[in-house]
């Protein structure tokens, strides 16, 4: 409320849906409110009510079918409200929090009925303001506030991230001993899924990536329908979801157990380049930093074994490694997946500050149809993603307990033929 400078925010809860109901990730960030149909004000220059929310109300023959709701007494009680209404209360009890301040943050877009209830206020309020001189002049988006204050991780909030890494980390060790040639893609999505749903995971974070052989070319390949050949490799893609908080981890097996020479050999530069970035990632370190380690690895490899043949300068100032290499090295983690989280501040790229969380995933795919590579690298996809938090000292890998090292796969998945 400090960084609303003479103005009431309002925010609103996601819109309902047939589906399973997932509360917005800044909304709950906010509340830890969980009902759809919900609103929140934070109107700091009230004298008494600062944290307001409309509900719905308690109904008990509506309560019977999806079930039970806080209502405006439960608002106050569990979630520390100083005031809340019923919803229906909305258009008489929003005003008076807006009535004597200049602006209103709010974000335009993603509720037409609050827009124009919003927009329909701030009218009415500047046709009084020549009589009152007083009242909102403008609509500021807040969301650029909250996106910042999310990207610094609460104690809290890395427990529970912790806490979805390692139900994530015991599905992936599951599945990795689980995995069998002539099996479907889709029976290592179920065993991954029923140990997230085992552990209290509700949600998985993202659609399951289960890709066996050349689908692993394909970067969000979610069908997991085909059948998982020997010899070939099993890109997963897989994480939970624990209590609104993210995990997302990638490893890359081979479906037989064992790494062939080939291989090995492009699954060295994914994990060398991940390797290198994640040494890069410490407080105070450039954002870019540690994109910039992985593509400087994967060049480099990719350049001793002929993969790319131009200098090394001409690589990356016309981006030639995207033909192997094409989408960035990592992304903010928290209550969204792809969480929320400026790149920059001003013109200048941010620093890594302690209590940030950020995914490290390079990746080497080779497409089945490139003519000027060796036939016995093509069709090969590898990719290897870890959750990393900045601390203090440097960085935690919240995600270590899933094997990466070669040997460890190997040995892990030896545990699933004994």
């Amino acid at each position: 409320m400090s960084k609303f400078s003479n103005g009431t925010a309002i925010f609103a809860s996601a819109r309902a849906c047939r589906h399973k109901y997932k509360q917005d990730g800044s909304f709950f960030y906010l509340t830890g409110f969980k009902e759809p149909e919900s609103i929140m004000v934070l109107a700091p220059d009230h004298p008494e009510h600062k944290f307001v929310l409309f509900v719905r109300p308690r109904d008990r023959n509506q309560e019977i079918w999806t079930g039970k709701r806080a209502g405006v007494e439960g608002a106050k009680e569990h979630f520390g409200a100083d005031e809340a209404y019923p919803l229906s209360e909305l258009d008489n009890a929003l005003p008076k929090y807006i009535e004597n301040v200049e602006k209103i943050y709010y974000t335009l877009g993603s509720n037409d009925d609050l827009d124009d209830r919003v927009l329909g206020l701030l009218k009415r309020f500047r046709g009084k303001r020549y009589e009152s001189l007083s009242g909102p002049l403008s609509i500021t988006d807040p969301s650029e506030i909250v996106r910042d204050m999310r990207a610094i991780k609460e104690p809290q909030e890395i427990s529970l991230i912790r806490k979805a890494s390692d139900i994530s980390s015991e599905g992936h060790i599951a599945a990795m001993k689980s995995i069998k040639p002539g099996m479907y893609e889709y029976e290592i999505q179920a065993i991954l899924e029923y140990n997230f749903l085992k552990n209290g995971a509700m949600f998985p974070a993202y659609p399951s990536i289960v890709a066996s052989g050349s689908n692993a070319i394909c970067l969000h390949y979610d069908t997991n329908d085909c059948i998982i050949e020997d010899g070939s490799l099993l890109l997963i893609d897989a994480a939970a979801e624990y209590d609104y908080y993210a995990s997302d981890i990638t490893r890359t097996c081979p479906a037989n157990g064992k790494f062939s020479d080939v291989q090995k050999e492009i699954y060295k530069i994914a994990l060398d380049a991940q390797m290198a970035a994640i040494e890069a990632i410490k407080p105070g370190a450039n954002m870019d930093a540690f994109h910039e380690k992985v593509v400087d690895v994967i060049v480099d490899r990719l350049l001793d074994i002929g993969f790319l043949k131009d200098t090394k300068e001409k690589i990356l100032e016309e981006k030639l490694y995207n033909k192997f290499y094409m989408h960035g090295s990592g992304h903010w983690l928290g209550l969204d997946v792809h969480d929320v989280g400026s790149r920059k501040i001003g013109d200048k790229i941010r620093t890594f500050e302690p209590g940030m969380i950020v995914t490290v995933e390079p990746g080497i795919y080779i497409a089945g149809d490139l003519d000027d590579v060796d036939e016995k690298y093509r069709g090969i996809g590898i990719r290897i993603e870890d959750d990393v938090l900045v601390t203090e000292e440097g960085n935690e890998v919240l995600t270590s307990k899933v094997p990466k090292a070669i040997e460890d796969i190997e040995a892990t998945m030896k545990e699933g033929y004994e």
